[in-house]
């Protein structure tokens, strides 16, 4: 009861936000065009390169079908939740078929959610799964679409690991700790971590953000001199963490290993200062709640669970 008073505060919050407060790609004044379902794409921060790309393939696969409408909506920051609850509300108003969310929190979007639903809109759960516990709270399914993120990162993890010697003394950098998609790729480090009999020495939220993620590591080197590998949950992290290890000007070699595979990542990658990083195809994620979306208006069915493919990226396959 006490974590629905919570979430439900933060639905009231996002009232607070006007809605010139959001970013968006697309603007619309209006959501009916002849037929064509209105689908509503609600990421995150459209700072990040990752949901970037993702509003571009959603743009690209629009243009493609035609078949649709499609507003595209981001938030500021990572962590700008009740912006994101607003967002979510102003898709509501305007009456939209269909919203493909990524959420910022897994647990904190499900009450505004459940307001979509009672008003009769499909909703797709992309990214980061919704937190099922909270879904079942406010008696509400929600299909998840997208790839299992404990298997990318323990697939990261041993790929990091495996040249290390045991003991070696590890670090992750975990995004938002309530995400789940956060928690998932936490897990995967550590199992990734106790497979290989390192040390774990620290465990440190810099919640998916690059200059965050740069100061936190300089506290983490400053406290572990003897560092041997930083696990990054995203690759906004790692390059935080890239720039606080050249920062540092040790003459320790740090492995680095990171998630998401945007383009900013790869000259680390070739230039061996990060050692690896796993695609889960961020540019497709959108288009895969969009496609799902139009099957559930067509079919009027209820959808399960859907699971898409990582792959991991090293400077031999890039």
């Amino acid at each position: 009861m006490r974590l629905k008073k919570l979430i439900s505060l933060v639905l009231l919050l996002g009232f607070l936000f006007s809605c010139d407060s959001n970013d968006s790609r697309r603007p619309s004044d209006s959501t009916v065009v002849g037929d064509r379902p209105v689908i509503a794409l609600v990421m995150k921060s459209l700072a990040n390169e990752f949901f970037v790309n993702m509003a571009d393939g959603a743009e690209r696969h629009q243009m493609e079908r035609a078949d649709y409408e499609l507003i595209i909506n981001g938030i500021r920051n990572e962590s700008d939740l009740a912006q994101q609850v607003a967002l979510v509300d102003q898709m509501i108003s305007r009456g939209v078929d269909a919203i493909v969310i990524a959420p910022a929190d897994s647990q904190a979007l499900v009450p505004a959610l459940a307001r979509a639903s009672a008003a009769g809109i499909v909703i797709i759960n992309i990214d980061n799964r919704l937190e099922p516990e909270v879904l079942e709270e406010y008696d509400l399914s929600v299909p998840f679409i997208g790839p299992s993120n404990q298997a990318g990162a323990k697939m990261v993890g041993d790929f990091a690991l495996k040249s290390m010697a045991a003991g070696s003394k590890v670090a992750i950098l975990e995004g938002i700790t309530s995400a789940v998609n956060s928690i998932e790729r936490r897990t995967g480090f550590e199992e990734a971590i106790a497979d290989a009999d390192m040390d774990l020495v620290t465990l440190q939220s810099a919640e998916w953000d690059q200059t965050k993620a740069a100061q936190v590591m300089a506290g983490i080197l400053s406290q572990y001199p003897d560092l041997d590998v930083i696990l990054a949950a995203n690759d906004n992290m790692a390059l935080g963490a890239a720039s606080a290890v050249g920062m540092a000007r040790t003459e320790k070699e740090i492995v680095i290993a990171g998630f998401d595979n945007i383009s900013a990542i790869h000259p680390l990658i070739e230039a061996g200062t990060v050692i690896a990083t796993v695609d889960q195809f961020g540019d497709q994620l959108a288009v895969f709640g969009i496609e799902y979306a139009m099957e559930a208006l067509e079919s009027g069915a209820e959808l399960d669970d859907r699971e898409t493919l990582l792959e991991l990226i090293t400077a031999d396959t890039l």
